[in-house]
């Protein structure tokens, strides 16, 4: 009886041995996202903190943030927030169904639908926004084929459409994705209890398929609705000088090595996603927890 006791302590201290070094192990593997994360992330918040609430003398001062309330700021992050939920509802309504006719497809048909999803996303950001330029430009690809078909022509080019189009071209996979991630988790048992119950397309959707898939759903609207609000490069390209959004006022004042003041006004940016990520947050914690029924 003692050396069965005693096989078992040795058992139980190699077995705790083994989960210390494991445990180890996966820290010493994280070492270098930490160093990659410190250097990348929290250094450059760190410097717009600091220049954000400094002056040249480097004293401490709101007055950067407080720019923003000059009209053309003002207006600027307006119409950024304007354009993101636009180009965000968008993506929502165009990215759900083609999530659900990926999730009902075959597995061949589905890997290849998830591949031309994602085909373009292998391309430069920039080239992809340029080709939309000449696609919608007044002697584009689209206007070429109404002229030969003896149409009027489009002027979309430097509109709020044009950047609207060009968000959703960009940011829709970052929508389709983590979406089409829930729904294929979703066990079909619970769908086809639903449908046994005597629920019908509507209410299984509204009372399962939607409420499970709200994850993906939230997931989604920040992945999109956070690049739309802080883009430049697209509102430059497609929006030309006439439409100006807060990402090309911040990224004015850094080229024009206005330090502070473009810290400042990516402060308030920042507020702003932090708010709304934090409301989605909130409302993806309280789905999880209510009744599906």
């Amino acid at each position: 009886m003692n050396v069965l006791n005693k096989l078992t302590r040795h058992t139980e201290n190699s077995e705790r041995s083994l989960q210390n070094t494991h445990v180890n192990n996966v820290k010493w593997l994280s070492f270098p996202y930490i160093i990659w994360m410190s250097g990348f992330i929290l250094v450059p918040l760190v410097l717009i903190i600091f220049y954000g609430l400094t002056n040249k003398e480097n004293g401490f001062t709101f007055d950067n943030i407080t720019l923003i309330s000059d009209p053309i700021n003002r207006q600027a992050l307006f119409l950024a927030l304007k354009l993101s939920l636009f180009s965000t509802a968008i993506c929502l309504l165009l990215a759900y169904p083609l999530a659900i006719i990926l999730n009902k497809t075959k597995m061949k048909s589905n890997s290849f639908i998830v591949l031309i999803l994602i085909l373009p996303m292998w391309m430069n950001f920039l080239l992809r926004t340029i080709a939309w330029q000449n696609i919608l430009e007044k002697k584009g690809v689209i206007n070429n084929i109404l002229a030969f078909f003896h149409l009027p022509a489009l002027n979309i080019i430097n509109t709020p459409t044009a950047i609207i189009l060009g968000m959703v071209y960009n940011f829709l996979p970052f929508m389709v994705l983590p979406i089409y991630n829930v729904l294929i988790k979703i066990d079909k048992d619970v769908v086809n209890a639903a449908r046994d119950l005597g629920a019908n397309n509507r209410q299984t959707f509204m009372k399962i398929i939607f409420p499970l898939s709200l994850p993906g759903v939230i997931s989604g609207i920040t992945m999109v609705f956070v690049p739309s609000l802080t883009t430049f490069v697209i509102s430059t390209i497609l929006g030309g000088s006439k439409i100006i959004l807060i990402g090309n006022v911040i990224e004015q004042q850094f080229r024009l090595g206005n330090w502070h003041t473009g810290s400042g006004l990516s402060l308030v940016l920042m507020i702003f996603i932090l708010f709304s990520m934090a409301i989605l947050s909130k409302y993806d914690k309280e789905s999880e927890g209510s009744n599906l029924w």
